[in-house]
């Protein structure tokens, strides 16, 4: 950028002597001052820009210039963009207005303004900044356990955006760094799922976008139960199994596989299967093997239905304890009787 500023300063005093030659002859000029710093002004994409310049009086001879040459001369409009116009206040502003800023917009622009006594320039530096954008970014994937994954996510702004990446699972882990590409190495079933891309620069909102990676790993059971069965009922054994993609399941009794006929049905969905006994019999009871299976790999596990037994409910029965207790009972009341009657007697004889 310093260089092209300063390419186009080497270009100034041209324009300029072309500007003149346009402009009444004869007035006196004291002083082109081409060392003046430069102001920046930043826009944003598609905004609006306008470029300040005031004359001393109203006799005063302007231009607007830019590196491609001259856009006003006075009133006279040199440029053939429709988006610029001048933008004049009041009778002593000679403001140049740009409308839709693009990128080709940014670089140097110089207001020149010519009076009875000398000539000044002021230069403004248009600085065009760009929203962040996610131009590029991987398709979702689908990749076995154990293999290297690189993700790719290409976004363009200016200045350019900052590219972060993050794992959008539960824990919702940043990966560190600024980079385009992210590199994932020996991934793990746990690393499956959407990774966000973002891109981010001071313009306005980050750019996101997200791409799903898939991780392909064989079965293994994580729930499985034997269970007691009554005869006669219904009865259930389920089993599940973790698995990408999906398991096929099966079952076996002893070294036969079932299928669903004779009372017995199976059903699968997803990552569970279930056996269902619809009446359970003798036949039925002992050792069962769920089988689960995917493209890469087969595990099983033993289940056993047992044969619940219901203990009859015990009949009371009067023991000699019984009668003892009872017979008891019924000497102590005798004797409490004579007890009382003797002590009456006695209170009469008195």
């Amino acid at each position: 950028m310093v260089w092209r500023l300063q390419a186009d300063r080497n270009q100034l005093p041209l324009l300029l002597l072309r500007l003149l030659c346009l402009l009444p002859t004869g007035l006196p000029v004291r002083s082109v001052d081409l060392n003046r710093s430069t102001d920046n002004i930043t826009v944003r994409q598609g905004d609006t820009a306008v470029l300040r310049c005031f004359i001393e009086d109203k006799s005063s001879k302007v231009a607007w210039l830019n590196r491609s040459g001259i856009i006003f001369a006075g009133q006279d409009k040199w440029s053939l963009d429709p988006r610029v116009e001048l933008d004049r206040r009041s009778v002593l502003e000679y403001s140049l207005r740009i409308q839709k800023v693009d990128v080709n917009d940014e670089g140097p622009y110089t207001c020149s303004v010519q009076t009875q006594l000398h000539t000044r320039t002021s230069q403004v530096y248009l600085i065009v900044q760009v929203p962040p954008k996610i131009s590029n970014i991987s398709a979702d994937i689908t990749v076995n356990e154990g293999s290297n994954v690189t993700l790719v996510c290409i976004a363009n702004g200016r200045p350019d955006p900052i590219i972060t990446w993050r794992h959008l699972n539960p824990t919702a882990r940043d990966f560190e760094g600024e980079e385009e590409y992210l590199d994932i190495q020996g991934i793990t079933r746990e690393q499956s799922g959407k990774y966000e891309c973002k891109a981010a620069n001071e313009v306005a909102s980050a750019d996101v976008k997200q791409v799903r990676v898939t991780v392909n790993y064989p079965p293994t059971i994580t729930e499985s139960k034997s269970i007691e069965a009554i005869t006669g009922k219904q009865a259930y054994l389920r089993c599940e199994a973790s698995a990408e993609p999906k398991p096929d399941f099966e079952w076996y009794k002893d070294d036969t596989r079932i299928n669903s006929a004779q009372g017995l049905e199976i059903k699968s969905l997803g990552n569970r299967s279930t056996l269902v006994v619809a009446n359970v019999t003798e036949e039925h009871y002992g050792n069962y093997t769920c089988v689960a299976a995917n493209k890469l790999g087969v595990t099983n596990t033993s289940l056993y239905l047992y044969k619940r037994v219901i203990p009859a409910k015990p009949i009371p029965v009067a023991g000699p304890g019984t009668v003892m207790a009872e017979n008891g009972s019924t000497r102590l009341a005798a004797s409490i009787w004579l007890m009382a009657l003797s002590l009456f007697c006695l209170i009469c004889k008195c």
